[in-house]
């Protein structure tokens, strides 16, 4: 897939030239590339997939009771637009951002906030290491099925389906409640283009911006 994009289309600067491929790698395996190149100004890119899975099915329930592991010692901490206006990045270690662990992903959610008033994860974190490598482990105990992500970005949001209210219609027509999905977005820093703390998300014209993603999928 390829698209490009105009100048100050969407409120970015410059032509950016896009390129996305989805393949089956593996008979279990989604691989997802996606590369960009600024064709003639600097312009901040920082993509994501923001695709909701539950290893239950369709129709399942919720995904509270699936247990999730992160390779993540650090976060950001979002206000209610949640934006990282603090400029912060915290140790998970002590607070309910803890997944280094396998836990399950209901064990704290009555205890964050999603922002805007909605209660669960929405929430943003550093991943440790850097290149191609592990970012989540994620499985559900009564369908026996897993999944790791990996990915070669530096940090990740995690949501918990906090808004969903049944508009959102999966496989055969089943509807979505809250906490019915999750959503695992590997990405670089938020707002990076606002906080010259964080690693810069501005590519150069003639640069190439990589996002790497494999969702590898067990039984």
């Amino acid at each position: 897939m390829v698209h490009t994009t105009g100048d100050w289309q969407a409120g970015f600067p410059g032509d950016l030239e896009v390129y996305a491929t989805y393949q089956l790698s593996s008979p279990y395996t989604l691989s997802v590339r996606t590369n960009a190149t600024a064709l003639n100004k600097a312009t901040p890119v920082n993509f994501l997939q923001h695709l909701y899975l539950n290893l239950g099915g369709q129709g399942s329930g919720d995904v509270l009771g699936h247990t999730l592991q992160l390779s993540a010692s650090r976060y950001i901490p979002l206000d209610d637009e949640l934006l990282p206006s603090s400029g912060r990045v915290d140790p998970v270690a002590g607070t309910n951002y803890d997944f280094r662990t396998p836990t399950p992903i209901g064990a704290r959610i009555r205890k964050v906030s999603g922002g805007k008033g909605l209660v669960g994860y929405d929430t943003s974190y550093v991943i440790d290491g850097v290149g191609m490598r592990k970012v989540a482990a994620v499985r559900d105990r009564k369908s026996g099925r897993g999944l790791e992500l990996w990915a070669n970005q530096p940090a990740m949001q995690l949501y918990t389906g906090n808004g969903l209210n049944s508009t959102i219609k999966g496989k055969g027509g089943k509807a979505y409640e809250r906490y019915g999905g999750f959503c695992l977005e590997t990405q670089g820093y938020p707002d990076a283009v606002n906080h010259p703390e964080f690693p810069s998300q501005t590519l150069r014209p003639g640069h190439v911006y990589k996002h790497d993603m494999d969702y590898k999928f067990s039984f």
